[in-house]
């Protein structure tokens, strides 16, 4: 966005925060956010407001927007379906026109009297690998002779060193039993030397940025639940779903997350297709175990790519989705 010439007043990585009870702490550096932008509308009078996602924020700013009578957009639905229905009302209230990505959420917001349109998923046309099999493994190194796994261990530090030891502890049991190579993607949020000092002499390649290429040529992905998850899905590739959270968070969850699913792969097909370990069930013994399980059953592994073929279909539209959303909202000034 910065490129395409957005000059950010807050930087959305000062709002990367996994778990309720780690919102709380939290709490006192969001709202001075929050005053920012408030005080930056408040100066510039903006003619409309687009929001993207983060709904514990966006709602509060949504509030002082529509005091000023500012209409919203918002572009990526808050996932209100999974959890705190409650703040439908508020959307209801707030918003303008909302523009979701995920096929199923249309007919769930306007059923509830928001106005809704689905655009696709805009992670649809630019997931897929920019360099070959062999060019990528032979930068790291790599013959290919042996099965590469992919590592995800999340995009945020505070769950990626929540998941990392987990996943090293998987990564040695695996190596006892299968020859594999491991590439672990750390994002921009991360940076690689996050990793590189929390591994050791560990043989695991790491690569910073480059998630399609690492997944997209990988023959098994060790996924955080997330948005990475749904890349993996958009690249083929058959995957172990994982995550935990805190202890606190997680007792809050179970009592406010209303899905079959924890994974949006699994929740997109309306069944399990890919396994999901999460909580007390992420451990280094069922990562591994459900890792050997894909890597000893081709037709396993060929079956998930066929299932993951058709989330791929159901997500990609007839046009990119921000070319949609841009339509929809010029269309609703």
């Amino acid at each position: 966005m910065r490129a395409a010439g957005v000059r950010p007043v807050v930087r959305t990585e000062s709002l990367s925060i996994v778990g309720i009870f780690e919102v709380i702490l939290h709490a006192p550096r969001v709202y001075r956010l929050l005053f920012r932008m408030a005080g930056a509308v408040h100066r510039e009078r903006p003619d409309i407001a687009i929001v993207t996602d983060a709904p514990g924020f966006h709602i509060d700013l949504c509030r002082f927007l529509k005091r000023q009578g500012i209409p919203v957009f918002w572009y990526v639905a808050p996932q209100v379906w999974a959890w705190r229905k409650g703040r439908i009302r508020a959307i209801r209230r707030l918003v303008a026109h909302l523009l979701c990505i995920f096929p199923f959420e249309q007919k769930f917001f306007r059923d509830r009297g928001v106005p809704t349109t689905y655009v696709g998923h805009p992670f649809s046309r630019v997931t897929k690998t920019t360099k070959s099999r062999g060019e990528f493994l032979r930068e790291l190194g790599l013959s290919g002779e042996r099965p590469v796994i992919a590592l995800l261990p999340g995009s945020r530090r505070n769950e990626a060193a929540r998941h990392l030891p987990h996943l090293l502890g998987a990564v040695r049991q695996i190596s006892t039993c299968i020859p594999a190579d491991f590439v672990l993607t750390a994002s921009r949020t991360t940076g690689k030397a996050f990793f590189l000092q929390r591994i050791g002499g560990s043989s695991v390649h790491v690569v910073e940025d480059d998630l399609h290429n690492a997944v997209g040529h990988a023959d098994l992905a060790l996924v955080a639940s997330g948005t990475a998850a749904l890349e993996t899905a958009l690249l083929g590739t058959p995957m172990v779903v994982f995550y935990r959270i805190s202890f606190g968070t997680w007792l809050v969850a179970k009592m406010l997350v209303d899905v079959p699913f924890y994974s949006m792969v699994n929740l997109l097909a309306d069944r399990l297709i890919v396994p999901e370990l999460i909580q007390w069930d992420c451990t280094a013994d069922k990562i591994a175990g459900e890792a050997r399980r894909l890597l000893e059953n081709e037709d396993e592994r060929q079956r998930m790519r066929r299932e993951l073929s058709v989330i791929a279909e159901v997500l990609s539209g007839d046009r990119p989705a921000a070319e949609r959303a841009a339509e929809v909202i010029c269309d609703n000034i």
